[in-house]
């Protein structure tokens, strides 16, 4: 090697397209990379999780939480603890109660109240566990994302998949062990799936972007066409080789120069490895079209409304089923107002309800047939709930963090119930509260980790997902 050339020249020749993959975003040069625990703390469940994220805050009083108290009373004037002017000045203040816009009966052999919104997921009510007296912090939309994402409001914390990841290991050395699909870039973007301190390789990994057709969500740069494998893989031994080459020379550390977890450029060799090796297994677990013709309907793929979000969740079958352990679909876009976010337009829920109801019912009647659901967990919800009452005497709800439902699904939580509720307007908690920490904990306790053990030492403090609050919701475990 000409001892003129330095080493960052000699790899950007070498690299040739090759170290542009998208995997390179899983690198951060300032974390000290780890391989992870690896093994969970105690019997798993769970294997796997798929997250179907709701952007802007469904209304739970117009989906699942019914209260027949608002038509009664619908147009009065109710005096309100409203978030806002309450985290403000610790004012009470009057507001219209607005009725449920849609008609709610009940489903299943359970009984489940599910609104007229969503006629395909009300088929599945016996197999899916409903939280409505969720809580959480952050009343806007920024705080309120992030906090369900990494369990931080103003704090740069990991994201849940992140943590999983690190926990867990992954299932498949050929792929990612954390994939997003088509998120948004607002509320705080790619906090969301950041790793944070953690080492680098626990990053998320973005397929698409929110505004772009999931047709066209693609790893970027995942093929090099002016290259062979070979010439490929003879690009990356000698990119490995320079690698571990730096490695060795580096400072020493604690345990001795070279060792693998001392340099990030031990993250760099085991990330480009992977870049390599989904070359030749992420396009085809990514291309729908080796799906049946009647699976495609089943996801309402081909239909007008439904095909773009039913491509993220056949995505997320496809990937889950090919042992990615934390695979999160994002419905929303990248406005200061995103998707489920109706202020002034409520009647806008249905837009919204049609093109993700039969999509999520079609995952989990998927995963149910193919023997999934059993190992995989779902986690369907949004950031925060709506309120009761109309803004400001108008046609839409305000934000609502006191009181709201997501639901959960498959492995190891039982199926067929309702876990908590709201008081009769659906406006706060008051049974069964499941504050956001504690349905972190319980996500990681379904996957094997403890929430109190799944620790990561970063600036001289001991950190987790959970912070120094949340409980495990053992009354949901099946």
């Amino acid at each position: 090697m000409n001892p003129n050339i330095s080493r960052r020249s000699a790899l950007q020749s070498l690299a040739c397209g090759f170290g542009s993959l998208a995997l390179a975003d899983m690198l951060d040069a300032g974390n000290r990379p780890l391989t992870g625990l690896g093994s969970p703390h105690h019997v798993p469940k769970a294997k796997r999780v798929i997250f179907i994220f709701m952007q802007g805050g469904p209304s739970q009083v117009d989906t699942f939480d019914y209260k027949p108290r608002l038509a009664r009373e619908d147009g009065q004037m109710r005096s309100f603890q409203d978030a806002r002017t309450f985290a403000r000045d610790r004012s009470i203040v009057e507001h219209r109660v607005m009725k449920n816009l849609w008609n709610f009966r009940q489903h299943g052999q359970s009984g489940k109240w599910v609104s007229a919104l969503f006629p395909h997921i009300a088929q599945h009510v016996d197999d899916i566990c409903f939280l409505q007296g969720m809580t959480t912090d952050g009343i806007a939309h920024g705080p309120a994302t992030l906090f369900m994402h990494t369990g931080s409001i103003n704090l740069v914390r990991p994201s849940v998949g992140a943590w999983t990841l690190y926990g867990l290991g992954t299932e498949n050395r050929n792929l990612p062990g954390f994939i997003t699909i088509c998120p948004s870039m607002g509320n705080g973007g790619p906090r969301n799936w950041s790793n944070a301190f953690l080492p680098s390789t626990f990053q998320g990994t973005a397929i698409g972007r929110a505004g772009i057709p999931a047709s066209e969500a693609r790893i970027r740069n995942i093929t090099n066409p002016r290259r062979t494998a070979d010439e490929q893989r003879r690009q990356l031994d000698l990119l490995q080789a320079l690698n571990r080459e730096q490695m060795a020379r580096s400072i020493p550390g604690p345990f001795g120069p070279g060792r693998p977890g001392d340099s990030e450029l031990d993250a760099v060799i085991n990330s480009y490895d992977l870049a390599f090796r989904m070359q030749m297994n992420a396009p085809q677990i990514l291309d729908l079209a080796r799906e049946t013709p009647e699976t495609l309907r089943l996801y309402g793929i081909g239909q007008a409304g439904t095909d773009n979000f039913g491509r993220q969740c056949l995505m997320a079958r496809r990937l889950a089923e090919a042992g990615v352990r934390y695979v999160q679909i994002n419905y929303g876009d990248n406005t200061d107002n995103p998707a489920w976010d109706q202020h002034s337009n409520l009647p806008m829920h249905a837009t919204h309800a049609r093109n993700t109801d039969q999509p999520v019912a079609g995952l989990l009647a998927d995963l149910k047939r193919r023997g999934l659901l059993e190992d995989t967990l779902v986690w369907w919800g949004g950031e925060f709930g709506r309120t009761p009452y109309a803004e400001r005497n108008g046609t839409g709800r305000d934000h609502n963090p006191g009181g709201f439902t997501q639901f959960l699904c498959g492995a190891g939580v039982k199926p067929g119930i309702v876990h908590g509720a709201t008081d009769d307007y659906g406006f706060h908690s008051v049974t069964g509260v499941v504050h956001m920490h504690d349905l972190h904990a319980t996500i990681l306790h379904l996957l094997g980790l403890d929430h109190l053990r799944l620790t990561y030492r970063h600036d001289g403090r001991d950190f987790r997902l959970t912070d120094v609050a949340g409980h495990v919701v053992e009354e949901i475990l099946a």
